[in-house]
């Protein structure tokens, strides 16, 4: 793995953070010796994409909350995020606003009592739009990994879809599961 390659697991995006800790970005990255951070680019009402409706349930175009991001790895952007919530969830919280939240979204949905305790991943390849390419200052010809994330609770209700676009050649992701 060379210095600009980043690996990294899902697990420890969606768990709450205890009282105190940092979210689990800037975690991460300081345990690698390496420095996270992000920038929130807009926050609140929106309507549903596609996707984001279909994973979340709702009708398409129906207005959800989203955060989105830009992430950094050594002051370098390495990663697009946009987090969406169902409107009955977010609407009204800090999620609905661009102030950074102590430990990170999933511990404020935990503090809201909105645990998730189930996570689908769908993740393709394909080539970054103009817009993408430019904010993660890279070439439109350079592949992108886009993974979509929902995150369910235990009544199966969906409380949380993120869509991330990362430049392919930078990233490894790591599914360690056991079986049984």
């Amino acid at each position: 793995m060379n210095s600009a390659e980043w690996v990294t697991t899902s697990v420890p995006y969606l768990a709450p953070r205890a009282k105190g800790q940092r979210d689990a970005w800037s975690a991460e990255t300081s345990a690698q010796g390496r420095r996270g951070s992000q920038r929130i680019l807009q926050a609140g009402e929106v309507p549903a994409p596609d996707e984001i409706a279909e994973a979340l349930g709702v009708e398409r175009g129906e207005p959800v909350v989203v955060r989105r991001r830009i992430m950094y790895l050594d002051d370098q952007p390495c990663e697009l995020t946009d987090t969406y919530y169902p409107l009955a969830l977010a609407r009204g919280t800090r999620l609905a606003g661009t102030a950074k939240i102590p430990g990170g979204a999933v511990t404020l949905l935990a503090e809201l009592g909105h645990v998730g305790v189930r996570a689908r991943e769908d993740v393709s390849a394909r080539l970054p739009t103009d817009e993408e390419a430019a904010t993660l200052e890279s070439e439109r010809s350079r592949p992108v990994l886009q993974l979509l994330r929902l995150t369910l609770d235990a009544d199966d209700r969906p409380i949380q879809a993120d869509r991330m676009i990362m430049p392919a050649p930078l990233q490894r992701l790591r599914y360690d599961m056991r079986i049984g």
